[in-house]
């Protein structure tokens, strides 16, 4: 929705979608077409994927230019005297450049090659500094200060890792377990054992090096900074910021593919790694199905809530997106107008005149699938003969790892291959496959990339491949065709201008070969068409301000939800107001709320000690105390039978509220029910078949019959199951069993509830008080009460009960009794779907003024005795002289309550009950 500005006639944007859309808009018109071209030239000349030296030569100005922030006149020079641009922190395991020492004080620093470097160092949108590993080690401080000095100039900070650090971290942890993990390739499996025995090892390398990494950003930020963190060498980074400063504006990317939910769970740090990436605003990726797996491996792992968003734990959103990245296809179209990229391509014409040329281009990797692609050459050259003479392969692989054996093998093989194919199909003069073990530089391989008819990606696994982009962007003449792996990120793409292939299949990327050499021109150039104008307009800088625009947005609206979240509870007040007051009451929960935790984090869940509730045993002492207290009242209100409340409060002086309240009893005393009459429960049968048979069906699900209502639990199942499952369920109810009966269905996470109409705490604590007043001898009416719980929103009634201020209204009447008279006067007289039964509409007698109650107390009358003798078991409401300052209501792990405040955990709730304990016995 847009709103016109009172001030002007500008259009507001109130949406996320809106604001998102109106800045990208703004960051557009703000590059007029003459300065736009000039930021081309040096955005093309800032990435330095792989061949930024020449660039720098044949443009005329430095790297240091470039590096230090002194640009060509692009346009924006002005603008940044008129506004200041927003810092952007790169946090990435390698830094943009390589030092070698030359001196005891003196180093020589050389621009390293890099996907991520050719994406972020052309950004002019904002004011960037790049931290990370400069890839030497520094153990002195003399050498430590002059780097650091010397990296400066060019918008660089050093983390400085010792070799011990960079060998079990980065070698060890990053290379041997997370890289393979994440591109399918599965744990190590040579020598297990000695893996097992060093994989925690490793693991404390790696959190301590991403601990490194985050005292580094902590030194260096400021207020409004926004950090972007990168790649599966930091997924422990953005957790240790937020322990750092929870306002800080945190994103995360990763540039490898995210395995499916059933790879991941095989790492033993499975669960800590998540929960570390999720501290993040923004996680991003750089397709849908890597997002999709995050989510996935969230929900089945940690047990958290999938949104269309992201991730969702109590309330806090972690926006998970796909950005796509793109690659400068202006540098590489600039490149093909100079003149020795002109000379490179007339050589390679000549050299390969009258022959259609293939090309690949890849790092000698196993994921990269040039095995595969060679021998789907070969099997093309066996099938169609008349290609033999006509056609040449050129594959560049550049080394990669070399001291590592598996790739010195993978080396050899490809080798073995080249050669047998070579010898097969070869002749004196020519050889089907040209291979070579290096890079070429950027003019050559542009030169390459426009003499190319067929690109061949054959990737196994792949983040996203960009020499795809770098072909296509180089095609403007020949319109060359892309057969295109469908296991690389690029797929999702540019797969519908491509020849889409399964790399493991070697007859279909045979045939794709032969169909892609004969392709009709007119087919040639729509294809073409279409991969090229995403590549000229999905560029890196748009990647990057996309990431950021978004991630600045993700906090905005990370903020307004805040605003809609209670504050933490105030202990000191809470206990405080309790020592001074004279009636206290203390409302409790039980599941979440006292029972004992379960720790599953990185572990499987215990189904059965999970579903077995236990009081925490650190509570027992504390809440006896309170319990013998004659000035305390304690409720403990559950959804639970009564059954598992005698067997944990059977030893304490308390009241305990079974099934919501309709189930009430003093331990001293027998259970009774505070049932409404004529309650009808014709239901329950038709609704137990239908909670059978879906227990039958979902392995892991069970229900329990209760007197007033039945619940259906899937929290153990699959959860994507389980969540298909229990559409299922409410569509049998809602058309059959419960389609005419006074019932509630409540949903909960993981759960379906069938309630009698009226069924909440809310409806029942007016009752449950009514019976106190009765049977227990109150001196006074009460003055305290604290109501902390884990309950679902049906039952946060409770909470308004007890308000004792309204927004608005002469006189200070309970919240609740306003509330609850309204829902009553509203009411049918039997129930409606949301109503109150009939028995909660009488209206409870009004509490004397404080004059009245002074003058009753010193006088010959007792206002209170008669008050309470003219009482009910429905006007327990009327008992009540509360004040705003002596009502605390607290959720328990859940943000989004109607409660005044928030508890994070059971933990936070014995800490306050041991503290209440300790002050009352301190107090006498």
């Amino acid at each position: 929705m847009l709103e016109k500005n009172g001030n002007s006639n500008s259009i507001v944007p109130t949406s996320r979608l809106e604001r998102l859309l109106r800045e990208r808009e703004l960051r557009r018109s703000t590059r007029s077409p003459h300065s736009n071209e000039e930021s081309r030239d040096c955005n093309g000349d800032v990435d330095v994927f792989g061949y930024i030296n020449d660039l720098y030569i044949s443009d005329g100005y430095r790297e240091e230019d470039l590096f230090e922030g002194r640009y060509p006149n692009d346009g924006w020079g002005k603008q940044d005297a008129r506004v200041r641009k927003q810092r952007l922190l790169v946090v990435a395991n390698r830094l943009p450049v390589s030092a070698v020492r030359t001196g005891e004080d003196s180093w020589a620093l050389e621009i390293s090659v890099g996907g991520l470097v050719s994406a972020l160092l052309g950004i002019n949108e904002f004011e960037a500094r790049w931290i990370g590993w400069a890839g030497v080690n520094v153990p002195d401080e003399v050498g430590q200060r002059s780097l650091t000095k010397a990296l400066a100039k060019k918008r660089c900070i050093p983390v400085f890792l010792d070799e011990e650090i960079v060998h079990q971290y980065y070698n060890g942890y990053c290379n041997n377990i997370l890289w393979p993990l994440f591109h399918y390739l599965g744990l190590p499996q040579e020598d297990r054992l000695a893996t097992t025995r060093s994989f925690q090892s490793q693991f404390a390398a790696y959190k301590k090096a991403n601990q490194m990494f985050a005292d580094v950003v902590n030194e260096h930020y400021k207020e409004g900074d926004v950090v972007w963190c990168h790649d599966y060498h930091l997924m422990f980074l953005p957790k240790c910021l937020k322990d750092y400063n929870n306002k800080m504006k945190v994103g995360w990317f990763l540039h490898t593919p995210f395995p499916s939910s059933e790879i991941h769970r095989t790492l033993p740090s499975r669960s800590e790694l998540l929960r570390s990436v999720l501290a993040a605003d923004l996680v991003g990726f750089h397709t849908y199905d890597y997002a999709r797996h995050f989510v996935s491996a969230c929900t089945r792992i940690l047990g958290l809530e999938g949104t269309p968003d992201g991730v969702e734990d109590q309330g806090k959103l972690t926006r998970v997106a796909a950005f796509p990245i793109g690659i400068d296809s202006d540098r590489f179209i600039r490149a093909l107008e100079l003149p020795q990229v002109k000379d490179h391509i007339k050589e390679l014409k000549e050299r390969f005149a009258g022959r259609k040329v293939m090309l690949g281009v890849d790092r000698l990797d196993m994921i990269k699938g040039i095995p595969q692609k060679i021998l789907a050459f070969e099997k093309f050259l066996e099938e169609n003969p008349i290609w033999r003479d006509k056609v040449v392969l050129v594959q560049i692989a550049v080394p990669t790892r070399t001291d590592v054996p598996e790739y010195q093998k993978l080396s050899s093989q490809v080798h073995e291959i080249v050669g047998r194919i070579n010898g097969r199909f070869g002749t004196l003069t020519t050889v089907p496959i040209h291979h070579l073990d290096r890079s070429l530089d950027f003019h050559a391989l542009c030169a390459l990339y426009a003499v190319t008819d067929v690109a061949l990606v054959t990737s196994l696994r792949d983040g996203m491949n960009l020499v795809s982009y770098e072909f296509v962007a180089c095609q403007a003449l020949r319109k060359g065709v892309l057969i295109l792996s469908e296991f690389a990120g690029a797929a999702q793409s540019l797969g519908a201008g491509a020849i889409l292939v399964n790399p493991w299949n070697v007859t279909e990327v045979a045939a794709s070969i032969g169909y892609a050499l004969s392709m009709p021109s007119d087919e040639r150039e729509k294809r073409h068409r279409h991969n090229f104008t995403h590549v000229t307009t999905h560029t890196s800088q748009e990647w990057a301000e996309t990431f950021v625009s978004e991630l600045n947005d993700t906090v905005v609206e990370a903020q307004l939800r805040t605003r809609q979240i209670p504050p933490l509870l105030p202990k000191e007040e809470a206990v405080d107001h309790y020592l001074q007051s004279t009636n206290r009451l203390l409302i409790l929960g039980f599941n979440a709320t006292l029972t004992e935790p379960v720790d599953t984090q990185g572990r499987r869940i215990d189904q059965f000690k999970e579903m077995e509730l236990k009081l925490h045993p650190e509570l027992k002492e504390s809440l006896k105390r309170l319990c013998d207290d004659p000035k305390t009242t304690i409720v403990v209100l559950s959804g639970s039978d009564r059954n598992v409340l005698d067997e944990n409060f059977g030893e304490y002086n308390l009241w305990l509220a079974a099934e919501h309240g309709m189930f009430l009893r003093l331990t001293t005393g027998d259970w009774m029910t505070t049932m409404p009459e004529n309650l009808n429960m014709d239901w329950v049968d038709s609704v137990k078949h239908v909670f059978e048979y879906f227990t039958e069906r979902t392995p892991r699900s069970h229900f329990e019959l209760r007197q007033t209502s039945l619940v259906w639990n899937y929290k153990y199942a699959d959860i994507e199951f389980g969540k298909l499952q229990s559409k299922d369920l409410l569509q049998h109810l809602w058309t059959g069993p419960i389609s005419n009966a006074s019932v509630d269905v409540v949903q909960g996470a993981r759960s379906v509830e069938v309630r009698a109409v009226g069924v909440t705490k809310g409806a029942a604590i007016d009752r449950i008080l009514g019976e106190i007043v009765h049977h227990k001898n109150v001196k006074a009416p009460i003055d305290y009460v604290l109501c902390i719980g884990h309950f679902l929103p049906k039952d946060e009634d409770i909470y308004t009960f007890f308000e004792p201020e309204l927004p608005t209204g002469p006189t200070p009447i309970a919240r609740a009794k306003m509330t609850n008279s309204l829902n009553r006067s509203s009411a049918s007289n039997s129930t409606g779907r949301n109503g109150l039964p009939a028995f909660c509409r009488k209206a409870p007698i009004p509490f004397p003024t404080q004059e009245k109650r002074v003058s009753g107390l010193n006088g010959n009358g007792n206002w209170w005795s008669r008050m309470r003798d003219r009482m009910t078991v429905h006007e327990g409401s009327s008992v009540l002289d509360l004040k705003g300052e002596n009502y605390f209501s607290c959720a328990v792990g859940r943000k989004r309550s109607n409660a005044r405040y928030l508890l994070g955990s059971s933990a936070e709730v014995v800490s306050l009950l041991k503290e209440l304990a300790h002050c009352q016995h301190l107090n006498g």
